[in-house]
C-alpha cells in the first residue's frame, strides 16, 4: 500500500523518500481532493505551507484556475473519464495572486491498470524561471538576426556587384571588396562559434580536452597578435609570478578566455591592459585589468549574465555573450572568475583555474 506520512515522506512498498528532497514542487491529494502531504519546493512556490494545507480540500488552499478562470482541480475530475486516464499533461496556471505556475499531475489508480484513483500527486514549476528562459532565448534569436543581418548584406551586396561589373573595378578595388567579405565572413564564423559555445554550456555538453599549457607563453602570443593587428605594443603589460605549476588545461578555451578578456579590456577599458598571472594555493590565477572607468559594484552580478553591455559598448557592437561565454570556459575547468576595481581604477577579471593531471575529472 502507498501513502503519505503527516512529517513529509511518501512510503512506496519498502524505501521512503524525503519528498522535500525533490526539486520540483509536489502536492499530494486523495481523489476526494484532501490534500495529503506537501514539500518543501511547493509551500515556497505556492506560500502556502504543509501544516496550513494538510487536510484540507485543493480548491480552499490551492486555487489553481485556468486562464479562462476555471478551477483547475473541479476540471480535473479525478473520479471522472476514461479509467486508463493516469496523467494530466503540464500546462500553465495561475495563483488568486496572479502568480504562474506550470502544474502537471498523475492518477494513481489500484490496480495500475483500470482501477480507483487513489491518489493525485501534482508537481510544480516556476513560471516565472519558464518565462525568463524563454524571453532569453528570444533575445538570443533577435541578436543573432540583428548581428548576422549587417555582415551578411555586406557579403551578399560586394559578391553581387563584383559578378556584375568585374570588368570595371580595378585591381586594387576588388581586393579592398574581398577583404571586406573576408572580414564579415570572419564576423559570421565568430557569432557562429559563439552561438555553439553558449549552447553547449547550457546543455552541460561542454568538453575539456586536457594537455600542459604554458598560461604566461599563451598570452605572449595573445599580445602579440594584437600589435601584428595594430595595436600599440606599449598598451600592453604583463606580470608573471615566480614558479608557476604545471597546468593541464584545454588549450584552445583558455585562448577562448584570455582572447575575450583583453578583448573586453581593448574595447571597453583605456590606457594599459595589465595581464597578471601568480601562483595560488591550488593552482593558477589570471588577472587582466584596464585603466577605465570600471565597474560599478552593484552592477558586477549582472557582468557574466548573457547580452550583458555596459558603458558604450552598444554603440562599439559585440553580441553581450563573451563574458558568458568566459564564466562557462572557466567554470567547465573547475575555476571561478570574479570581476572588480583595479587599482588604477579600472576594471579587474580575476580568474583561478585548478592545477590538473590528464585524469583529471572532466566537469
Amino acid at each position: 500500500m502507498h501513502g503519505a506520512d503527516t512529517d513529509g515522506r511518501v512510503v512506496a512498498a519498502a524505501c521512503t523518500i524525503a519528498i522535500d528532497d525533490l526539486p520540483d514542487g509536489l502536492i499530494v491529494a486523495d481523489r476526494d481532493g484532501c490534500v495529503l502531504a506537501v514539500n518543501r519546493a511547493a509551500a515556497r512556490l505556492t506560500g502556502v505551507s504543509m501544516e496550513r494545507a494538510v487536510g484540507r480540500h485543493m480548491s480552499d488552499v490551492f486555487p489553481f484556475r485556468d486562464h479562462d478562470g476555471r478551477d483547475w482541480w473541479k476540471a480535473l475530475d479525478p473520479e471522472g473519464g476514461l479509467r486508463i486516464r493516469s496523467r494530466v499533461p503540464e500546462r500553465p496556471l495561475h495563483l488568486p495572486g496572479g502568480q504562474e505556475l506550470y502544474v502537471a499531475a498523475r492518477l494513481v489508480r489500484e490496480p495500475e491498470r483500470g482501477g480507483e484513483v487513489e491518489r493525485v500527486t501534482i508537481t510544480l514549476r516556476d513560471g516565472g524561471a519558464r518565462a525568463r528562459l524563454e524571453r532569453s532565448r528570444a533575445d538570443l534569436v533577435s541578436t543573432v538576426a540583428h548581428e548576422l543581418r549587417s555582415p551578411l548584406t555586406s557579403v551578399k551586396g560586394f559578391t553581387a556587384t563584383m559578378l556584375a561589373k568585374w570588368e570595371r573595378f580595378t585591381d586594387e578595388q576588388k581586393r579592398v571588396m574581398l577583404e571586406t567579405v573576408n572580414n564579415d565572413a570572419d564576423r559570421v564564423t565568430r557569432l557562429i562559434t559563439e552561438l555553439l559555445d553558449v549552447s553547449r554550456i547550457e546543455s552541460g555538453r561542454l568538453e575539456v580536452r586536457r594537455q600542459v599549457v604554458d598560461i604566461s607563453a599563451r598570452v605572449r602570443r595573445l599580445i602579440a597578435g594584437r600589435v601584428a593587428a595594430g595595436e600599440s605594443e606599449g598598451r600592453f603589460r604583463l606580470i608573471v609570478g615566480d614558479d608557476l605549476p604545471e597546468m593541464w588545461l584545454d588549450q584552445d578555451k583558455i585562448d577562448q578566455i584570455l582572447g575575450n578578456l583583453v578583448e573586453n579590456a581593448l574595447r571597453h577599458g583605456r590606457g594599459t591592459v595589465t595581464i597578471e598571472i601568480e601562483s595560488v594555493g591550488w593552482g593558477v590565477a589570471v588577472s587582466v585589468r584596464d585603466e577605465g572607468e570600471g565597474i560599478e559594484p552593484e552592477l558586477a552580478p549582472r557582468v557574466f549574465r548573457q547580452f550583458w553591455r555596459g558603458g558604450n559598448s552598444r554603440r562599439r557592437g559585440g553580441t553581450g555573450l563573451g563574458l558568458f561565454i568566459v564564466k562557462g570556459l572557466v567554470e567547465a575547468h573547475g575555476g571561478t572568475i570574479t570581476v572588480q576595481r583595479a587599482p588604477e581604477g579600472g576594471a579587474e577579471f580575476r580568474f583561478t583555474v585548478p592545477t590538473g593531471t590528464p585524469d583529471f575529472a572532466t566537469p
